[in-house]
């Protein structure tokens, strides 16, 4: 028999019942779509994470007290002495320091707790924030400890509505601010939203709070950034009086990290986390071929006689074999193609509503990951579809034409 004729014969199996054929295709859908939907988002927060480090740049390196993981850390081990002696390191450019300060911003009966920092001049610049209105905290405003504070979007918003923010005071604390500017719309860095943020002169957070010692400091590399992370690390353990020569970050009393550093760990995170999420949703896809065999099953039983007929008139075993297995691969591949398309629909779908809440948040799609599914959706139906289309080769002629 020609492959054509064994093709056209598959083909009428799969739609002599619709209904059945849809309803054994669902699970492939479900788990094609699952597949392309979790890769999909992943390549997305993966493209999220990199253009955040960039906008921060790849030479900026993070000093904070204690160690970067772990509830207890010590946060009065860095001081504002440490913070001159990095800037006067040859590998190091610029040097940003800022304090956390608690307490809400308030304005009349309008009340925001906004993540407060008191921050330098060099600050802006470093995390890439532009002022929206008014303007930003400048080295005059430091050096004065001026009452002055900076807020974010949706912190001016909700407290002063459609109003001009410039000009009004606010209050933190105890003590009266005036607003000198709003910045632009950023959305959400890292696990918060930079719109959500008020800034105070790092001067004035000082004598707020009367804290000796920093909460952070951002350093700008002057060139080689492992080799600056080297020089600033020798001389906090030197300032610090801490005997390290193995090198064990245990023993430090701070933690240095580049922006680089930290892309390449939340990479790995995101992939891990993608890969594992996949690899739950493909579980439908066998579960699917399970559901190809056993109608599979049910269609050679259903037609046992008609196996029977044609192997009676020379079908030879190979025909009855590959028309079945031709079979379950159409219905995987229909269904794989279905599930396809309905990922990339839903991921598209979804990127558009949260690029509302993350403006840096662009739709990606893992095309080997795609193609990698439609392949196991084929293989699936191959697999599964095995046992059954032998069954119905290895009928006799004489025992299938006799089955009622």
């Amino acid at each position: 028999m020609l492959l054509k004729d064994t093709i056209h014969m598959a083909l009428r199996g799969v739609n002599s019942n619709p209904s059945r054929s849809l309803l054994t295709m669902l699970g492939i859908i479900i788990g094609v779509c699952s597949v392309v939907l979790m890769t999909s988002i992943g390549a997305s927060v993966q493209g999220l994470i990199l253009s955040q480090v960039n906008s921060i740049g790849t030479d900026t390196i993070i000093v904070i007290p204690g160690k970067l993981q772990g509830i207890a850390a010590q946060t009065d081990t860095l001081t504002f002495e440490d913070a001159d002696a990095i800037e006067r390191l040859n590998t190091v450019a610029k040097v940003s320091k800022a304090i956390a300060v608690s307490g809400n911003v308030v304005y009349g009966r309008e009340e925001e707790a906004p993540e407060l920092n008191g921050v330098d001049e060099e600050f802006f610049e470093m995390q890439s924030i532009e002022a929206g209105v008014g303007r930003l905290i400048d080295a005059a405003d430091v050096k004065a400890a001026s009452s002055v504070v900076v807020l974010g979007s949706d912190t001016a918003t909700n407290l002063f509505g459609n109003q001009d923010p410039i000009g009004k005071r606010v209050r933190i604390g105890n003590q009266t601010f005036s607003v000198i500017g709003v910045t632009k719309r950023m959305g959400s860095r890292g696990f918060g939203s930079m719109d959500k943020q008020g800034y105070i002169p790092v001067t004035t957070a000082q004598i707020m709070t009367g804290r000796k010692h920093v909460t952070a400091l951002m350093v700008q590399a002057a060139g080689d950034v492992e080799l600056a992370i080297q020089d600033m690390t020798a001389l906090l353990r030197q300032r610090h009086r801490i005997k390290n020569p193995e090198n064990d970050a245990d023993k430090d009393d701070f933690s240095i990290q580049s922006a680089a550093q930290a892309l390449e760990i939340l990479e790995t995170v995101t992939f891990s986390l993608t890969i594992f999420l996949a690899a739950i949703a493909a579980i439908s896809l066998i579960v699917g071929g399970i559901g190809i065999m056993n109608i599979m099953l049910v269609a050679v039983t259903e037609r046992t006689r008609e196996i029977g007929l044609r192997k009676a008139l020379g079908a030879k075993k190979k025909d009855i074999l590959t028309q079945f297995l031709i079979e379950s691969m159409v219905l995987t591949l229909i269904g794989g193609v279905i599930g396809l398309m309905a990922g990339i629909g839903i991921s598209f779908v979804g990127s558009l509503v949260v690029q509302k809440f993350l403006a840096d948040y662009v739709f990606s799609l893992s095309i080997p990951s795609s193609f990698l599914a439609l392949i196991v959706a084929a293989a699936t139906g191959l697999i599964f579809g095995i046992y059954p289309a032998n069954k119905a080769a290895n009928l006799k002629p004489i025992e299938a034409l006799r089955y009622e």
